[in-house]
């Protein structure tokens, strides 16, 4: 893969946020994604909050944070609708900070080979800090996407392997003749900055793609797993294995997402807690037709699914270290968050032992992808919980994450 990374490399910390629009949050329902009409937002409002929040990832690359940014299409949960745009302007605006998009739902993409230039743009542009996100997405994506869900990862793949040889190709034009894109003439320009190509990056809760991401060597990133990030995490290990690598998996290519609320006492962390929290009340309002198109997942998975929790989906469970059932994400407290492994909350002495708990608990990892802003949380909350975190968390995470590794 071309992403040989040193063993005992500083923890790499991500700030986040989706750029989420809460005063349209409860007009519809029963569904934000894909069918909330637009008349409920407000140019003007939108155009405060982008801004506000590129000031925030501003404030990230001052404070030595590195960057993460989505995208989801027909919602006012995230409006952002391209990874690669907003990238764009953080590779100009910012200094320092590695831009992770996480990311790029390359299947449901009609133009893979548009997405190598872009990234390769960005990568200039920001003189090689760009790491490449490539998602299959969510169901609710298919739709305003005018994708198939049918053959999802067939698609992926291909345009994964597209964008790869397109960056990675310097002699001319090559033809690409795929079963699901053609090209006569591929020959980007620029190239990218980084050789052979930027890093790659995938998401991932479940053992089957962990494993198969593993044995590519990429880097896997699990979002809001709670402890069944342990499962994701061994399971990549055995695909590094099976591939024939003799070293030990770096730590640097497993990422852990979780939410962050700093204050300066606990009631301020907690009250910042329940504001950031108000994030998975919202994420979950989809309507039944977007929920699980068929042949988006394999019917032995979807009957599986089925089985368990019915036609409605399946609704985030949380878990304690230990195993003892915490219910549903959605309905839990900031107690249970917490408790889950979601939930990073507090002083920042409290945020500290709580991540490398955590960290401890899950064997280890490299990056963590903190959702500093979600919800309704609001600019000077946001401003002062990264900024706690960034000069009282951070530097003992890193001493932490170094000794870890001798």
């Amino acid at each position: 893969s071309g992403q040989v990374i040193a063993e005992g490399e500083q923890m790499k910390v991500y700030s986040f946020s989706e750029q989420s629009y809460p005063d349209a949050w409860f007009e519809d329902a029963e569904s934000l994604r894909v069918s909330l009409p637009n008349r409920h937002c407000d140019p003007e409002m939108a155009a405060r909050l982008y801004n506000r929040y590129l000031d925030e990832w501003m404030l990230a690359d001052e404070l030595g944070l590195n960057i993460i940014v989505n995208e989801h299409h027909a919602t006012a949960t995230c409006m952002s609708a391209s990874v690669h745009l907003t990238l764009a302007i953080l590779a100009r605006q910012t200094k320092r900070a590695r831009l992770l998009g996480l990311g790029t739902p390359i299947a449901n993409r009609s133009d893979p080979l548009r997405v190598a230039e872009e990234m390769s743009i960005i990568d200039v542009i920001s003189r090689g800090r760009l790491e490449m996100g490539f998602i299959k997405g969510v169901p609710y994506e298919i739709v305003p996407a005018n994708a198939k869900p049918v053959h999802v990862m067939d698609r992926f793949w291909e345009a994964h392997d597209l964008i790869i040889k397109a960056m990675t190709t310097h002699d001319g034009p090559f033809s690409w003749e795929g079963e699901h894109f053609q090209y006569r003439s591929v020959n980007i320009w620029p190239r990218p900055y980084q050789q052979p190509h930027p890093p790659v990056w995938s998401s991932s809760s479940s053992p089957g793609s962990s494993r198969a991401l593993g044995g590519r060597g990429y880097v896997v990133a699990t979002v809001m797993t709670g402890y069944r990030a342990k499962t994701v995490f061994d399971e990549y290990r055995k695909g590094w294995k099976e591939a024939g690598r003799s070293q030990p998996t770096p730590l640097d290519r497993l990422a852990y997402m979780g939410f962050v609320a700093v204050g300066k006492s606990e009631a301020e962390g907690l009250r910042r807690a329940e504001l950031v929290k108000s994030y998975l009340q919202t994420n979950t309002l989809v309507a039944e037709p977007y929920k699980n198109p068929p042949g988006f997942m394999a019917a032995s998975d979807a009957a599986k699914l089925f089985q368990r929790v019915g036609w409605r989906g399946p609704s985030h469970q949380m878990a304690t270290k230990d195993g003892k059932p915490l219910g549903s994400a959605a309905q839990g407290s900031v107690a249970d968050t917490i408790a889950g492994g979601l939930m990073f909350a507090g002083t920042p002495d409290q945020v500290y032992d709580q991540v490398v708990d955590f960290y401890r608990a899950i064997g280890g990892f490299g990056h963590f992808l903190m959702m500093s802003q979600a919800g309704q949380m609001g600019h000077e909350d946001t401003v002062d919980s990264m900024t706690l975190f960034a000069r009282e968390v951070m530097p003992r995470l890193a001493e932490f994450h170094a000794s870890a590794q001798l």
